[in-house]
């Protein structure tokens, strides 16, 4: 999730979440938080359209994950962010259970796609034949009525 819409669930200000964070960036690793590179900044406000930031920004947002969002509970110490973090985590919670639920869902979808491409093959090779049986034959030549006259 992003810093800002973490801001917003937390009802702090972004910069203010920003700044907790980087007070207490030894506990935030890699593999907890990030900041988006500008190239994926542009990517985003340009899907976003109409930004929800109130404005331009300097710099671009951080991503967290799971256990960022966990570790942002112990920094930002308000009642608010306990349970906004309990709410979160639980739902990334049931998306794992979800996914994993699913696997052989996606295992049977995989395959009826691989089938699909070797079926479409087929398919587009009976349509090609049937395009040349539709075809109209060539017309065999006409025969001169009259008789032969001798070269």
């Amino acid at each position: 999730m992003l810093s800002t819409d973490l801001a917003g669930l937390n009802k702090v200000e972004p910069r203010a979440l920003v700044q907790a964070v980087k007070r207490n960036i030894a506990r935030f690793p890699e593999d907890f938080m990030f900041q988006l590179s500008d190239e994926e900044f542009k990517k985003l406000k340009s899907q976003i359209v109409i930004s929800s930031w109130g404005g331009a920004r300097r710099a671009a947002p951080y991503a967290f994950t799971e256990h960022g969002i966990a570790m942002l509970c112990s920094v930002l110490k308000s009642q608010r962010a306990v349970q906004m973090n309990i709410l979160i985590i639980r739902a990334f919670v049931k998306m794992r259970e979800l996914l994993a639920s699913h696997k052989d869902l996606a295992a049977r979808v995989e395959k009826l796609e691989a089938s699909q491409q070797r079926h479409a093959s087929v398919i587009n090779l009976l349509a090609e034949e049937i395009d040349e049986l539709t075809q109209p034959l060539p017309l065999p030549p006409k025969k001169r009525i009259g008789f032969k006259t001798p070269d």
